[in-house]
């Protein structure tokens, strides 16, 4: 056993991690978790870590884990736990769940009561900052409180990019030594997916069209559909090689004030040309970025933008709003346009749909920068930070 995953008494590192979101959400913070900590798991079979898990193990993705990692599964449901520690503010500590720690990290904007405990926090993104009016008001005010509360007792900070780390920074006051990136990763099962089978099934699976530019997330203001449908409008509006038969896809499940969606398809006559496709089960998000044309990523803000990368890493191009961290995510393998500028986005897929020399040289360049993030780098930057953080014995 290595030194370094020592403490002063000279046992072993004990570590919690909240793996509620994993268990409780099939994708977003769900599948960064998920795919985070079992990275973890195969590079690090020395210290001692305990999966805190509310509301039982509910539909059994806590799965099988290497002999240092245990499971610590509560009957009180995630809202209930949220209700006592972040609205009423009990101070149970989690201890009391998990036992003894020396370290605890939360990879979902929030901590709970930790004592002296050192503490990790993961915040994904600020956009209950950055675009308040994408949020419904009692919902923002709670973020506000929650996370600010939650990034003050911290000991460090991960963020998902230079972007979010930077918001932190200018928005919340952090120290900039607190606040470190760690980049999230795309799973290898994300590439080109050529058996017809699988993706006759998912075609038939979400009604879909045989061709067409793909916009995928919750059905949420911040996504910008409305404007991903204008943009649709003005490329069918300027006929051109390239878009016949073409159609718009957006998949993604029911979020919060997205009647504005329908109605903007009403409005533009466009109910025969797009397609509303519903959440997409997580297994099937390989197959249903290989058959799209292009993929779309209008959002207003986003702390990472992982579908974007995903898309490239199934050979898809990638058309995004040039804000927050999508600069930094596609670099140079992508088309960025100005944000809520239709007009420059449906050029964008009308160039990429018609100069099949731009379409070769984006999937290339796309295909590259997908590999430079890996599940594994995030588990290795992961365990050097749990590595730095002084523990001190008895602190708890």
């Amino acid at each position: 056993m290595s030194q370094s995953t020592k403490n002063q008494t000279g046992r072993r590192t004990r570590i919690g991690i909240d793996y509620t979101a994993a268990v409780r959400q099939q994708a977003g913070i769900g599948r960064y978790t998920r795919s985070l900590i079992q990275a973890l798991a195969e590079i690090d079979v020395e210290r001692r870590y305990t999966l805190f898990v509310a509301g039982g193990r509910g539909d059994g993705r806590v799965g099988s884990w290497p002999a240092n990692f245990r499971v610590r599964s509560v009957p009180l449901s995630d809202r209930w736990l949220n209700i006592l520690w972040q609205r009423l503010r009990v101070p149970v500590p989690v201890q009391a769940f998990t036992g003894p720690l020396d370290l605890f990290h939360s990879p979902d904007f929030v901590l709970p009561p930790v004592g002296r405990t050192p503490a990790i926090l993961t915040i994904h993104d600020l956009s209950f900052m950055r675009v308040p009016e994408c949020f419904v008001p009692g919902f923002r005010s709670y973020l506000e409180q929650a996370v600010s509360r939650a990034v003050r007792r911290a000991t460090r900070i991960l963020a998902d990019s230079e972007s979010t780390r930077r918001d932190l920074i200018e928005l919340l006051g952090v120290e900039p030594e607190r606040a470190t990136v760690l980049y999230p990763g795309v799973e290898g099962r994300f590439r080109l997916i050529r058996d017809s089978e699988v993706l006759d099934r998912v075609r038939a699976c979400y009604g879909l069209p045989a061709r067409f530019v793909l916009g995928l997330g919750t059905l949420q203001p911040r996504k910008n559909f409305v404007c991903l449908i204008e943009a649709f409008a003005q490329l069918l509006a300027h006929s051109q090689d390239g878009i016949e038969n073409l159609s718009l896809v957006i998949a993604g499940g029911e979020g919060w004030l997205g009647q504005d969606i329908p109605a903007a398809i009403a409005r533009l006559g466009l109910e025969e040309r797009v397609c509303l496709a519903g959440f997409v089960k997580d297994t099937d998000l390989p197959a249903l970025y290989s058959l799209a044309s292009v993929f779309a990523l209008p959002t207003l803000y986003e702390g990472f933008g992982l579908p974007a990368l995903e898309a490239m890493a199934c050979g898809i191009p990638v058309v995004a709003a040039n804000n927050s961290s999508l600069p930094e995510v596609l670099g140079d393998a992508g088309l960025l346009v100005p944000t809520n500028d239709p007009v420059t986005m449906a050029k964008a897929f009308g160039r990429i749909l018609s100069q099949p020399a731009l379409r070769a040289r984006l999937v290339a360049a796309g295909l590259e920068q997908a590999r430079k993030f890996t599940w594994n780098n995030g588990a290795q930057k992961l365990l050097e930070i749990y590595r730095s953080i002084d523990v001190v014995d008895g602190r708890q």
